[in-house]
């Protein structure tokens, strides 16, 4: 089966693009925009909150090894779905939570497992998460690419980004690389 692409917005990129480059399966994740109307946005354009964009990692990643659901298992526990146009201090369009699907086999699983994650009751609130078709992908610059390996001292990474991969790790340690 050939790869396959997968676009999640859950927060920050910075924490999310982490863990799943850290996951057996995927090829890469790397931080970028989408669902926004500005042409070639930049990050100083995605923080001013007037773009659409919603910061997202676009995933390359093989279904033989990781399948959708299971990249969905981890992007939920990686942020609070409940949290309308924020994650924590986070607050704006850019950091909601949202599922861009590239198939319908995609959106169809998504619906599943929100609908699944409300019934259970598991977050306490319903999910805001949103489900919309990808649209075009604008990679973010380069200095965002694996951000927290490259400044792990900084101390956004030390308080927000180092707990959810340590989470992470501890929930699905048997999927990393």
């Amino acid at each position: 089966m050939p790869t396959q692409t997968a676009t999640l917005a859950g927060g920050c990129f910075w924490c999310i693009e982490t863990v799943f480059n850290r996951l057996r399966g995927v090829e890469s994740a790397v931080s970028g925009y989408m669902g926004g109307h500005t042409q070639n946005p930049t990050y100083q354009d995605i923080c001013n909150g007037d773009t659409g964009h919603a910061e997202v990692v676009q995933i390359a990643y093989d279904p033989e090894v990781i399948a959708f659901r299971d990249l969905l298992d981890v992007f939920f526990t990686l942020h609070d779905p409940t949290q309308l146009n924020r994650q924590g201090n986070d607050v704006g369009t850019q950091y909601r939570s949202a599922i861009f699907w590239h198939t319908l086999e995609q959106k169809a699983e998504a619906e599943a497992v929100i609908a699944a994650l409300n019934a259970s009751g598991q977050f306490g609130a319903p999910l805001v998460t949103e489900i919309t078709e990808a649209s075009t992908f604008h990679p973010a610059e380069d200095y965002h690419q694996r951000y927290f390996e490259q400044n792990p001292h900084q101390p956004y990474c030390q308080f927000v980004v180092a707990p959810k991969v340590a989470k992470a790790e501890g929930k699905f340690g048997g999927r990393l690389k």
